[in-house]
């Protein structure tokens, strides 16, 4: 592949339960399917003895092989390991979390006999890699460049995280954008509206693991300017199937008087089930879960229906209905106003979500023009070809205007939050703002950075710290003017400048309790080229075992062919020779563990130098 140039830019939603590739090429966006013809892949990485497993494979290990499955890296990436949800997530994962230096979470997993921590960062950049790789054996060439989404709540620390991960998969991100955004640019590439103004989009994408709302307007030239946001980065598919696997853990534990809750396999094994019959509930009005000895033996025999599970889940659609009429609120626009209602992630199918969004917008008809699972990739790709130079007249005219989810300030006396930058606002955006000192003869003035919407600068999410040099001055006479910057990808960089004297100091946030240290991302490189390595080696064993497996077959339905002739019974000799050296390599084949390429093409030389005379002469 190396020798066929670099490919074109590539476009990845990548999710928190299953991730999307997509690229332009033919003047249109082309899903990418993966090596299992599947054109989504879900979002997990396994750690097994033979070597580390992502996406279709991992999934297949979460009931067999849960506590080194690990998956809902996106819920961790970017977090602190004491935030709350991080907390209440790990009571409901079969994966060990610790905590790192500076508050990072860490994955605890056992690989190859020895204990590993990884970062979300590092799970996420497996994740990217292998869809990279995917694209590159679609395209027959090398992908480098890359634009990722990302939930339009995540916080700035939550992006540069992800930037973080595009970097340790060996991608070069373009840019960082917000999912719904990507999926407004998928529904209004091709959008002919016969209005005489602009028409007003509401995307609400519901996903796996993270739930958003924009209001964009698309004007009559595709110019698309996202008017207002909202979401929630801890909302979706994912805790719908926790509260359908607590329900049943609970039933199956009071009518067996079990407790089936430290049984990690079979929690595996009913998480699985969970989501199936969630996926069924979207069709039908009940299912039932059968499960044969999930616990001490006991046989899983249960029934649920549709209404069960929307009652179950009543709370989390209400929450979803409440964030759309806050959206507005903000977009300062009527729901009569809202010309397109569109749908986006895969819990949109569930049909009790349909129904409370229909009705609150009087009975709207939902569109569903976009795939629902494609609908991010697909922007993405556009946009990755525009930031790419594509020519096409399609992704030149495409105007993007995304805005600050968050709004971002720093703490003031009381410990109240100064905003310098609204939500909201467009971005790019540059704006500042002036301090003056609080006491006399202050030598600096610091600043703590948070991003939120609560008045107390605590009660928000903390980004960093900077401080600026000032000359002795009574109280009130140092100024400084800050600075806030955020660039296309929503990431910011703050500078602080003393008014009298001109010095400056700049920063990017880089949220030490949350970001990792170059020489961490250092690592997870040198890992990455490691871990590489030694999955090509386990692709090697294994195609050097199925190619001795397969011969062996070969050769005993020969020996039975021919063994039926009077010529093969001259021949006993050959024929038990071959019949003992077949037993001999299927004795070898019988352990679980691979063993060296060279082991296995040794036994296959052996045999054939053995076999092929004996056969020749016996045919």
């Amino acid at each position: 592949m190396a020798g066929e140039g670099i490919g074109p830019a590539i476009g990845i939603d990548l999710g928190t339960t299953y991730s999307c590739v997509g690229v332009w090429q033919h003047n249109q966006v082309e899903i990418i399917p993966n090596d299992q013809g599947n054109r989504t892949m879900p979002s997990c990485v396994s750690f097994t003895d033979g070597g580390i497993l992502t996406g279709e494979a991992a999934k297949n290990q979460v009931a067999v092989n849960p506590t080194y499955t690990v998956f809902d890296a996106k819920r961790l990436i970017g977090r602190r390991f004491n935030d709350a949800n991080v907390q209440q997530d790990m009571k409901l994962w079969p994966f060990r979390v610790i905590k790192g230096a500076n508050d990072i979470p860490k994955i605890l997993v056992s690989y190859k006999g020895e204990e590993k921590e990884f970062a979300a960062e590092e799970i996420s950049s497996m994740v990217l890699r292998k869809l990279k790789e995917t694209a590159e054996q679609y395209l027959g060439k090398i992908v480098k460049d890359a634009v990722i989404t990302v939930p339009a709540y995540f916080d700035d620390s939550q992006r540069q995280a992800t930037k973080d991960a595009g970097h340790v998969a060996g991608l070069n991100v373009l840019q960082i954008i917000n999912e719904p955004t990507s999926a407004a640019i998928a529904y209004g590439l091709d959008m002919k509206s016969d209005l005489n103004r602009e028409t007003n989009v509401l995307i609400f994408d519901l996903g796996g693991g993270t739930f958003d709302v924009s209001i964009v307007a698309i004007d009559q030239k595709g110019k698309l300017q996202v008017k207002a946001v909202g979401g929630d980065t801890h909302l979706g598919g994912q805790d719908f199937d926790n509260v359908m696997l607590d329900h049943f853990v609970t039933q199956f534990n009071k009518k067996h008087k079990t407790d089936a809750s430290g049984n990690l396999k079979a929690l595996g094994r009913l998480r699985v089930a969970c989501e199936k019959a969630k996926r069924v509930l979207s069709s039908s009005t009940e299912t039932t879960i059968e499960i044969d000895g999930l616990h001490q033996g006991i046989d899983f025999n249960m029934r649920i229906s549709r209404a069960k599970f929307e009652n179950l889940n009543s709370d989390f659609f209400t929450k979803c209905i409440a964030t759309v009429e806050s959206c507005l609120n903000d977009a300062k626009l009527s729901k009569k106003y809202i010309d397109e209602v569109v749908l986006v992630g895969g819990s949109t199918r569930i049909p009790k979500v349909q129904q409370l969004l229909q009705e609150f917008f009087d009975g709207k008809e939902l569109s569903k023009r976009i795939h629902a699972d494609e609908a991010v990739a697909y922007g993405a790709s556009v946009l990755a070809a525009k930031l790419s130079g594509e020519k096409s007249q399609k992704v030149k005219d495409l105007v993007l205007l995304d805005i600050v989810p968050l709004s971002l300030g720093v703490n003031v006396r009381g410990g109240l939050l100064s905003v310098v930058i609204p939500r909201n606002t467009p971005i790019p955006a540059k704006k500042n703002k002036n301090f003056i000192s609080i006491e006399d003869n202050q030598k600096t003035m610091d600043f703590n950075v948070y991003q939120g919407e609560r008045a107390i600068a605590k009660d928000n999410n903390w980004l960093g710290y900077f401080e600026v040099p000032v000359p002795p001055a009574p109280k009130g006479k140092a100024k400084v003017n800050v600075v806030f910057e955020i660039d296309g990808n929503g990431i910011l960089k703050c500078t602080g400048e003393d008014i009298s004297t001109g010095l400056k100091k700049k920063i990017r946030i880089n949220s030490d309790k949350q970001r990792l240290s170059k020489e961490e991302i250092d690592k997870m490189l040198k890992d990455a080229k490691k871990y590489k390595l030694e999955d090509e080696e386990y692709k090697k064993a294994a195609f050097a075992r199925n190619a001795l497996e397969e011969y062996i077959d070969n050769i005993k339905i020969k020996i039975k062919t021919i063994g039926k002739t009077n010529k093969a019974k001259l021949h006993k000799e050959d024929m038990k020779k071959m019949e003992n050296a077949i037993a001999d390599a299927s004795d070898s084949l019988d352990g679980n563990e691979l063993e060296d390429v060279g082991t296995y093409e040794k036994t296959l030389n052996q045999l054939e130098k053995l076999c092929f005379p004996i056969i020749a002469k016996l045919v």
